[in-house]
């Protein structure tokens, strides 16, 4: 498993890209900005968590066909010291299904690769997928986990969040209606109460789904 490095970064976005403060994660019809800022402040890591394989495939449709409400990410790394976006860096996801299923543990036991893959960014630091809004499990808020490599070094480990709102919209609907009585919200959540409210995505509607957005600031 790969050891935890503790710095990494935030990229505060104008236009509402990332909104640090009491606007952290709102959600709203307009199309998703692009990727501007001007200044960066450290992000806080977070733990790997007991669900993370390495090796994961290069890919953006991460789903594998897997029922869900879309949700896209656009991911971007940039120098935490200059706030220029990063070519090249590999940023690393992993999350539960709709249902609350990581795959390789558990039900999921089947398949190693569901709701897991990587990709490189472009010459704007961006990194996007394709994915589906995760489900819930016992004794957790709703999270991505991500780890970022630059130069073959990990010099970030995270999880991203949603606003305790939308995701109560989301999951008034199938497949996650399938499972009511969430146990966790944001503000119950131990991990979250550590650095969660920075590492909240900006989500915008999308049709029928959502694109979550952040910027996370790494030194090399």
């Amino acid at each position: 498993m790969v050891e935890r490095i503790t710095r990494g970064g935030l990229l505060r976005r104008i236009g509402g890209l990332v909104a640090l403060g009491a606007g952290v994660g709102a959600w709203r019809s307009a199309p998703a900005p692009a990727v501007t800022g001007v200044s960066c402040i450290l992000t806080p890591e977070q733990t790997e968590g007991p669900y993370y394989i390495a090796g994961e495939r290069l890919r953006r449709n991460i789903t594998e066909g897997r029922p869900g409400t879309r949700l896209d990410l656009h991911l971007s790394v940039v120098d935490a010291s200059t706030c220029r976006p990063i070519e090249g860096a590999v940023v690393d996801i992993w999350h539960a299904d709709a249902l609350g299923v990581y795959s390789g543990f558990g039900a999921g036991a089947a398949s190693r690769t569901f709701m897991r893959g990587i990709q490189k960014t472009d010459r704007s630091g961006l990194a996007a997928f394709r994915t589906v809004y995760p489900g819930w499990y016992q004794g957790r808020t709703v999270h991505i986990h991500v780890k970022v490599h630059v130069g073959g070094n990990v010099v970030h480990t995270g999880q991203l969040y949603f606003s305790d709102t939308l995701t109560d919209a989301v999951y008034a609907k199938s497949p996650y209606n399938r499972r009511p009585g969430r146990t966790t919200r944001n503000a119950q959540d131990m991990i979250y109460s550590s650095g969660g409210r920075q590492s909240t995505l900006t989500v915008s509607r999308k049709g029928t789904g959502y694109v979550g957005a952040i910027a996370m600031g790494v030194r090399r």
